[in-house]
């Protein structure tokens, strides 16, 4: 007999998969870049919910603080700033289709070979999870931190240093230089001379400037 609890618990983890999933779909296939967005905060809260869930609150709360209201909301407010032209978006879309289609197909070779994977070897999970201790002992946070900061800390910090490099190439990439922009330079403000910057007019008694 199934208890009424792990039956609600089974029920609330297929509805928020499901509801992720279709979130996920929809934005890759919603024509308008809001609208991605908008899904993408909807996967985001179920994302979280899920968290919940499997007892890992300390991630779903950084789900919901980082990503939707981080994240999210600033490519929100960066898509409904910018000047898109969806037609011509659209134009290059038949001329990376082939590519596009190959390299999904490689992901999802992939994913079946990882998920093979699994399957064959039922052992290889117990090798790669680390045992996560009981919540009487530590909590949920310091437990994260200490797998974390321990066996992938190297991990970690190439993550960091890949969104860094990320974060300097897209600056780079969308730096525009543009003419009659008066900008301020401290080297030629320090090293400027007294005749640079003072005009002595002589004039005459009873007349403006």
């Amino acid at each position: 007999m199934i208890l009424p609890g792990v039956l609600i618990s089974g029920l609330a983890f297929y509805l928020f998969a499901f509801i992720t999933v279709a979130s996920g779909v929809m934005v890759i296939s919603a024509r308008n870049p809001v609208h991605s967005v908008l899904f993408l905060i909807l996967a985001f809260f179920n994302s979280a919910a899920l968290f919940v869930l499997l007892g890992a609150e300390f991630l779903a709360m950084i789900m919901v603080v980082v990503y939707v209201g981080a994240v999210a909301v600033l490519f929100l407010f960066v898509v409904m700033m910018l000047d898109i032209n969806f037609v011509e978006m659209r134009q290059g879309f038949l001329q990376y289709l082939p590519l596009g289609a190959l390299i999904g197909l490689i992901l999802l070779i992939e994913l079946a070979m990882v998920a093979g994977a699994w399957v064959i070897s039922p052992e290889a999970e117990s090798v790669a999870a680390v045992p996560i201790p009981p919540i009487e002992v530590t909590h949920n946070t310091e437990a994260i931190g200490n797998v974390l900061y321990t066996k992938y800390v190297y991990l970690f910090e190439a993550s960091g240093l890949i969104l860094l490099v990320a974060m300097i190439g897209s600056i780079v990439l969308t730096l525009r230089q543009r003419e009659g922009v008066r900008k301020q330079s401290i080297a030629r403000q320090i090293t400027r001379k007294r005749d640079e910057t003072i005009e002595v007019k002589d004039v005459p008694s009873g007349s403006g400037v």
